[in-house]
């Protein structure tokens, strides 16, 4: 169960990166669909590639209680640029949420603090709740650098955006050392994470949704639940598998 004092509502995001054809997409979001049904404490939101997204919302999550993310978003808001999709046209496919700043994105993709926080203030332009990730790598968490980089990650949003906008978003703690690696923070050690970007955030914090991603599972998500300040999870690999997620989504509402 996600335990907080505010009773902010616990969110399970499916982060499904490279992964899946139409007719997977269509078997898995039906094991989802079929499953997560009725009211639930809990918010569930599934994040397709790009390609499918359309399918999604239109076939399997038109008249569901799941929300439809998106991975990303362009940098820009139109114009010639090949390959990109734009916040807006997200939106206007029906995407309620999109992730900016993904470690992936971050490390593959040579994305910057600032690039960041450009994409993120178009995803609240185009009326979608952006999906802040921010995290250390290995050799920072090492180093004793942990809490720096999240505050100079955290900090280009805030000085870009401003505290209103930072306010009203969903921030994703995901550790490096822990996405896709089968290796998973302590509770312990991502309640500290989230604790101290809740901190960060000031007085609007109380009310902002910080979640964990980071090799999240079945059997791992009740004792992250627990903690005070972890409202959720952001879902790689489990989320790939309909009774795995739904476990997870399940562990929230405890």
């Amino acid at each position: 169960m996600v335990n907080n004092s505010t009773k902010r509502r616990p969110l399970i995001i499916a982060n499904w990166k490279l992964n899946g054809t139409s007719a997977f997409v269509s078997e898995l979001l039906e094991g989802i669909t079929e499953q997560w049904t009725g009211v639930h404490q809990a918010e569930v939101v599934v994040c397709p590639a790009f390609v499918h997204i359309g399918q999604a919302s239109s076939v399997h999550l038109a008249h569901s209680n799941i929300a439809l993310g998106a991975q990303d978003c362009s940098q820009f808001e139109e114009g010639a640029y090949t390959g990109d999709v734009s916040a807006e046209m997200l939106h206007d496919l029906g995407c309620q949420f999109v992730i900016t700043g993904h470690s992936e994105r971050r490390r593959f993709y040579n994305e910057t603090d600032a690039l960041v926080a450009r994409k993120f203030d178009l995803a609240h332009k185009a009326l979608m709740t952006p999906i802040l990730c921010v995290g250390e790598t290995p050799e920072q968490r090492e180093a004793g650098e942990t809490l720096a980089i999240i505050k100079r990650q955290v900090g280009a949003v805030l000085d870009y955006c401003g505290q209103e906008k930072l306010g009203r978003c969903v921030i994703a703690y995901e550790p490096l050392w822990a996405v896709g690696t089968g290796v998973t923070a302590t509770p312990d050690q991502a309640q500290e994470v989230h604790a101290f970007i809740r901190q960060l955030l000031g007085p609007a914090g109380q009310a902002t949704r910080i979640i964990y991603g980071g090799s999240v599972k079945p059997e791992n998500a009740e004792a992250l639940f627990t903690q005070p300040d972890i409202d959720g999870a952001l879902v790689g690999g489990a989320a790939l598998k309909a009774d795995d997620f739904i476990e997870i989504c399940k562990a929230a509402e405890l």
